[in-house]
């Protein structure tokens, strides 16, 4: 059997095992996971394996150490100016060498593409964080702000918190509003499409920074 034979076989037989046009969407059989067993701390440490293996740089903190770990990462990174979406805690960059501009929830208080182009960086929370994909779902909400807030800038530092943690992807879109504009991301911005040759910072930024807030 010769490689085309081989595809035409594999989508033969795809077609023998799937469901007929004619099944309704509610007697679809969902027989994938649903629920975890494993701990928050199992999760969590699969999060930041996750994460770093997407080159993304992790932190953990406490809560009550939140803003300190912030003015750190900010200052390490050298940022001098950073971009908040409405709605997130001033009190989390109140210590920041670095200069805070907030970008607001109407039309006439948002910032221009050229203003969020000058900035080094955005900070953020997120809706969720699946674990077993390493991914942080945006969902445009209360200290996560418009999608190109965090398209733009060359730097992403994100914010998670325990109770944002989940194990895989059907528990994550269990909270996820289908409706609300989400951002899927996983590591920074990067592709391969030419000559298999990694490239960071194409469509978004180049470094991704996740602070995890730990459980009491």
């Amino acid at each position: 059997m010769n490689a085309r034979e081989e595809v035409l076989a594999r989508i033969r037989s795809a077609h023998d095992v799937a469901p007929p046009p004619s099944l309704r969407y509610e007697d679809i059989r969902r027989e994938y996971r649903t629920s975890s067993d494993s701990s928050l701390e199992a999760l969590t440490e699969l999060l930041i394996d996750r994460l770093v293996d997407y080159r993304a740089q992790v932190r953990q903190c406490a809560g009550d150490d939140l803003a300190a770990t912030i003015s750190t990462a900010l200052t390490e990174r050298g940022a001098q100016s950073m971009v908040a979406p409405y709605g997130l805690d001033s009190a989390w960059t109140a210590g920041a060498a670095a200069s805070v501009l907030t970008d607001g929830r109407s039309h006439d208080d948002q910032l221009s593409v050229a203003q969020l182009d000058a900035v080094d960086g955005v900070i953020t929370t997120c809706a969720v964080a699946i674990a077993e994909t390493g991914t942080l779902i945006l969902d445009g909400s209360s200290g996560q702000g418009r999608r190109v807030l965090t398209l733009i800038p060359d730097y992403h530092l994100c914010v998670v918190f325990p109770d944002q943690i989940v194990a895989d992807v059907p528990q994550a879109l269990a909270r996820l509003e289908a409706t609300r504009p989400l951002t899927m991301i996983s590591g920074p911005s990067a592709t391969s499409d030419i000559e298999l040759n990694r490239v960071e910072g194409v469509h978004g930024p180049r470094t991704l920074e996740v602070i995890i807030v730990r459980s009491e």
